[in-house]
């Protein structure tokens, strides 16, 4: 299965992407800052499914989840 990880993930652009890409069957991992306002009205239709994924973490932490050594 192909994997994508998309950064802003709650953005205009971040949340078509998903989209397109979950259409498409790819598992999509998407990264939420820590430090930003919990806005998902863009993803609330994403959340839930299968292969939807959301990281609250710095791109690091999140690299280490996604793509283990």
């Amino acid at each position: 299965m192909k994997t994508a990880l998309i950064t802003g993930v709650t953005g205009q652009d971040g949340s078509f992407l998903a989209e397109f890409l979950l259409n498409r069957g790819y598992d999509v991992h998407g990264t939420i800052r820590r430090s930003s306002v919990d806005y998902r009205e863009r993803i609330a239709h994403l959340e839930g499914r299968p292969r939807f994924h959301l990281h609250y973490a710095d791109l690091g932490v999140v690299f280490q989840t996604v793509c283990p050594k």
